[in-house]
């Protein structure tokens, strides 16, 4: 395999999962080392360490150093979760999309909250909530603490109109997070916002972000009676 195409990582990766999916690599064995394989495919041994690491991200293959790589007995396959403008969501649904904010303040989170964002006790964050809306009906209350320090009057003006979920997406990168998924029977207050009957199962997404060590934000998504999370494997 000696021509341009071939030399690409995208393309060595391409190749090494069909040997995967043919069982030519099969599981539980180890590969051929990283040199012979980029003597084989005509390309540098950068490219196959590229197209590897790539599988490994995925699952397919497991590189433990000094160890060599090999295919696992038993893949975990990840599933690819994206972090989505809530506005643009509700949209590619066929509805019409609104925002309201419930409220906004300067304050001390609780005790777990801080843990996630690693602030000290005293510490103070921006606490947001707002709630979206698909049609006229409520859609996820978006209950948020951002890093007060990124965010100034102006922009902080801007979120009587502008979900702070859409602002992040567009003003402050992240590197790295963390997802958890649960569900909820509606107190009262959460039942008034979601105009859902109290007591009602309701699914619920946490999220926390940060920009390498720096804590952004964390986000707790309630969602309305119904809603449903699509991934791909």
């Amino acid at each position: 395999m000696t021509d341009e195409k071939q030399k690409s990582w995208q393309s060595v990766k391409e190749e090494a999962l069909a040997r995967i999916h043919s069982r030519r690599w099969k599981p539980g064995q180890l590969i051929p080392f990283e040199a012979d394989l980029a003597e084989e495919f005509g390309c540098s041994r950068s490219t196959v360490n590229r197209a590897l690491r790539a599988l490994a991200d995925e699952g397919l293959l497991d590189r433990r150093r000094k160890a060599g790589t090999r295919v696992p007995l038993y893949p975990a396959r990840k599933a690819t979760l994206s972090v989505p403008v809530i506005r643009e969501d509700i949209i590619a649904k066929g509805y019409d999309y609104s925002y309201s904010l419930v409220s906004l303040e300067a304050e001390v989170p609780p005790t777990d909250v801080a843990v996630r964002l690693g602030w000290t006790a005293a510490r103070q964050g921006l606490h947001i909530v707002g709630l979206h809306f698909a049609n006229t009906s409520p859609y996820v209350i978006e209950d948020r603490w951002i890093d007060q320090n990124l965010a100034d009057s102006s922009d902080v003006e801007a979120f009587s109109n502008l979900s702070p979920n859409e602002w992040l997406v567009t003003h402050v990168p992240f590197t790295a997070g963390t997802i958890a998924f649960s569900s909820l029977n509606a107190d009262t207050q959460t039942a008034r916002l979601l105009d859902c009957p109290s007591g009602a199962a309701l699914f619920v997404i946490e999220r926390t972000t940060r920009n390498n060590r720096r804590s952004i934000t964390t986000v707790r998504l309630i969602f309305a009676p119904g809603y449903q999370i699509e991934t791909s494997i």
